[in-house]
């Protein structure tokens, strides 16, 4: 809760009035109806308290049948409260907290109004009755000297050497100080201990008049400030409220910011006019409401982020998040994994060990064999599914990997695009997309779920595990779908940057070997002219090398896996640093290259489609890496 603001009432002061229908109406208007008239009061006083938990029951049971509603802060060191209702019921209010030992001489400030400016009643326990965060500071049994508003006037009459020190908030601060106060400018009053210690050395031997509100925080920077070394503090008596009710605005420049309904109050009391941003709690004069980036409950002018400053400040978070999720890597601490297993429709009925046998043919039956004899795989209630168990389609069975650290992977994953639709990002390597082989954890979409929990991006394409560049994720199932039959009518265009062995003779050529649609030895797949899956890939030479290598453009029309690797395999122009497709048409022992391995030459360069939500073209493109420029 923010310190008291509502001013003092001189009751006194009040024309004579009579009273029917139990409120005081003054004679011009007894011809009128009615008005119901509400009572405001806020106080606070620090004193030790105990039995918090059956004070916040009695207090919250007695301000409901007593139509109380605001706010009561208890803390076991005081009281601070807002509340507003029947002048009768505050008065039981009052009475009942005055009996609590040490708020005898709880005094509040009162004023009026004709409408409840409260939705609820809200009694809470907190720490601090003014979060503050400094151990050792408690105003119950100490705080720094009072100054009473009319002695400060005096000692500003006279231009006595005096340092006035605001200690609000930015926002506070913004609708008027007194003239020549010092701004710590700081956005909650916890940043005040460390704007203190930036104050002036020569400050802590002159005499410094500090002031809020209505007073509360003063109650403890004075302490602090006497902590820190300054010899002669002094706090306003009941803060800017109080000087304006006794004194005026005379040495006082603009309104004062309160905490309810109005505002901002000007020297006299009155209300402002201002309004204030939800979004930042900065208050907004006629030319501040009017102003186009003012949304009521969004943005003003003081906190206002364009579409590009949103995206910068998001896409950083982001990334810092993804620094913080990597290290350590989560597939470095040993650990069991589990993978799932779909059975898909062709496969029903079948043993679970044919089924494994004809998902991944990579792996020989006898390994699979053994996993199973290992009861390596259960069904979601954790019962073991034994090589004979019949499987039916849709089954998901999950495999179990038993502890073991996964392979280190590179981390440097850059996000340069990001809407409430897409997410691109710039993939390193070696970082496998998913799970697969020896990688559970350490994947590009592991990391991306932990940094982006609860939402879980959706990658729309994939990369290999050694390729680096343009990835695009989609922020929702939705929307991936959308981008995925782009993909698959062909109407995304992906070019990629390819480092080769030789010269190709043609300045562009074309491939259309068919890929085998099984994956054989370590994964890999091969040119297949028979049963293999329609393939298509362009290319354009950039630059033939001296060294005996080239630099080409490629262009995919289909999206098989490892398709560019192998089609140049397949022409005699294998991938400079690939790990399995090798020179002279062999096949390496390994499909992902260590992290300290010399990069493969194969970089995710161009990306365009259209955007799932706008249907604007969206083009892309990466820095090109070092070997390609």
């Amino acid at each position: 809760m923010a310190e008291s603001s509502h001013a003092w009432i001189n009751h006194q002061a009040r024309p004579q009035a009579d009273t029917r229908c139990g409120l005081a109406i003054s004679a011009p208007s007894c011809c009128f109806p009615c008005v119901p008239v509400i009572t405001n009061i806020s106080t606070y006083c620090f004193a030790e308290l105990g039995g918090l938990k059956d004070l916040r029951e009695e207090l919250q049971t007695s301000c409901k049948a007593w139509s109380l509603k605001g706010t009561i802060l208890l803390s076991t060191e005081g009281i601070n409260l807002f509340v507003a209702g029947d002048e009768e019921m505050v008065d039981r209010l009052l009475a009942r907290l005055r009996a609590i030992p040490g708020l005898e001489k709880l005094t509040p400030k009162v004023s009026h109004s004709d409408h409840q400016p409260f939705n609820r009643m809200l009694v809470r326990i907190k720490k601090e009755i003014i979060s503050f965060g400094v151990e050792g500071v408690r105003p119950g049994n100490y705080t720094s000297p009072k100054l009473a508003p009319k002695e400060l006037k005096r000692w500003l009459d006279e231009g006595r050497p005096v340092t006035l020190l605001d200690t609000r908030n930015d926002y506070e601060v913004k609708l008027g100080s007194f003239k020549g106060a010092i701004d710590p400018n700081i956005r909650t009053f916890r940043e005040f201990p460390d704007a203190v210690r930036q104050l002036p050395e020569e400050l802590k031997n002159q005499p410094i008049v500090m002031f809020c509100t209505g007073g509360i925080r003063c109650e403890k920077a004075g302490p602090f400030m006497e902590m820190e070394g300054f010899k002669e503090i002094h706090q306003l008596d009941g803060g800017i409220l109080k000087y304006f009710e006794e004194c005026g605005g005379e040495h006082y420049d603009g309104d004062c910011f309160v905490f309810d309904q109005r505002v901002g109050v000007d020297p006299a009391l009155r209300e402002s006019g201002h309004a204030v941003c939800y979004a930042c709690l900065a208050p907004l004069d006629e030319s501040d409401q009017v102003d186009p980036r003012f949304v009521q409950g969004k943005s003003c002018p003081y906190c206002y982020k364009s579409e590009p400053q949103q995206m910068t400040e998001k896409i950083a978070a982001l990334e810092e998040a993804l620094k913080k999720v990597s290290n350590p890597l989560p597939g470095s601490i040993a650990q069991e994994n589990r993978r799932p297993v779909n059975i898909p429709a062709a496969l029903d009925r079948h043993t679970l060990l044919d089924a494994l046998v004809t998902l991944f043919p990579q792996i020989e039956r006898s390994e699979w064999e053994s996993r199973c004899d290992a009861g390596r795989f259960v069904n979601y209630g954790g019962k073991v599914r034994g090589k004979d168990h019949v499987v039916r389609a849709g089954e998901r069975i999950l495999q179990i990997f038993p502890p073991e650290a996964e392979p280190d992977v590179a981390t440097d994953i850059r996000i340069f695009h990001l809407d409430e639709a897409v997410m691109l990002i710039r993939k390193p390597a070696p970082l496998p997309m998913h799970a697969s082989g020896r990688f559970h954890r350490n994947t590009l979409q592991h990391l991306l779920n932990l940094a982006c929990a609860p939402h879980v991006p959706r990658p729309v394409h994939r990369l290999d595990s050694n390729t680096t560049g343009i990835v695009l994720f989609a922020r929702t199932r939705h929307f991936c779908r959308v981008l995925q039959r782009q993909f698959i009518d062909g109407t995304v265009v992906k070019r990629y940057l390819v480092g080769v062995t030789g010269h190709p003779p043609q300045d562009q050529f074309s491939c259309d070997a068919p890929i085998s649609a099984d994956p054989d030895q370590l994964g890999t797949h091969r040119v297949d002219e028979t049963e293999g899956l329609p393939s298509s890939t362009d290319f354009r030479v950039l630059e033939r090398r001296a060294d005996g290598t080239s630099l080409l453009e490629a262009t995919l029309n289909t999206g098989r896996t490892n398709q560019i690797r192998i089609h140049l395999w397949h022409l005699g122009f294998p991938v400079l640093g690939d790990p399995a497709y090798l020179a002279n048409g062999e096949l390496g022992d390994r499909q992902t290259l260590d992290a300290a391995a010399t990069a493969m030459q194969l970089h995710s360069w161009q990306l365009s489609f259209l955007h799932p939500r706008t249907a604007e073209k969206m083009e892309f493109e990466t820095k090109r890496p070092k070997w390609a420029r």
